[in-house]
């Protein structure tokens, strides 16, 4: 759950969004999957163990799950109403 308290999101806001700005300005696919995999990586080696790596498997899982059910769903919605639902 990304919901965290807001006096701890402070944090990590300024280091994610100047790497947001950096990939925004030429966003490729594999930029960004290299720098969650760099991150995912460096937590697991850290400490490894199989329940760190199920909870991190678990955290990307949310944060796809959640990307799609706030951000890309409405967006589809809006797009159905702008150009018409699937015909079957």
């Amino acid at each position: 759950m990304p919901y965290i308290p807001k006096k701890n999101r402070a944090e990590f806001d300024a280091y994610v969004d100047a790497l947001a700005e950096i990939l925004a300005a030429n966003l490729e696919p594999g930029e960004l999957n290299y720098c969650i995999s760099r991150l995912i990586w460096k937590l697991f080696g850290k400490k490894p163990s199989y329940t760190l790596g199920n909870s991190l498997i678990g955290a990307l899982d949310c944060v796809k799950l959640e990307f799609y059910r706030r951000k890309l769903a409405p967006y589809e919605e809006t797009k159905i109403a702008q150009n018409g639902d699937l015909e079957f």
